[in-house]
């Protein structure tokens, strides 16, 4: 039954226990720094360019609405229009 608990003591005596700076663990976090760094830039550099194509396809649709309510109006005023039940004169 206790040869169970030394292998739990040690394990615990050493989580207690200040871990010394080592420089090659520095050099791994620096290079996962600069490589999440450049991760990031390259997905905002992406995101931009999905937005600007989002802006322009949104401004096509809204110009193509613009033109087929002009038109529809342009439309319903002709038809509106009667003729003129008396002759110009002059012509």
């Amino acid at each position: 039954m206790d040869t169970k608990d030394p292998p739990e003591e040690q394990t615990a005596a050493f989580k207690d226990e200040p871990v010394q700076f080592d420089p090659s663990r520095m050099i791994g976090i620096i290079k996962r720094k600069a490589l999440i760094k450049e991760l990031a830039a390259a997905y905002h550099s992406e995101c931009l360019a999905y937005c600007q194509e989002l802006l322009q396809l949104q401004r096509k649709w809204e110009q193509q609405q613009y033109i087929e309510r002009k038109t529809t109006e342009d439309a319903r005023k002709q038809m509106a229009m009667k003729p003129s039940k008396r002759p110009k004169k002059g012509l």
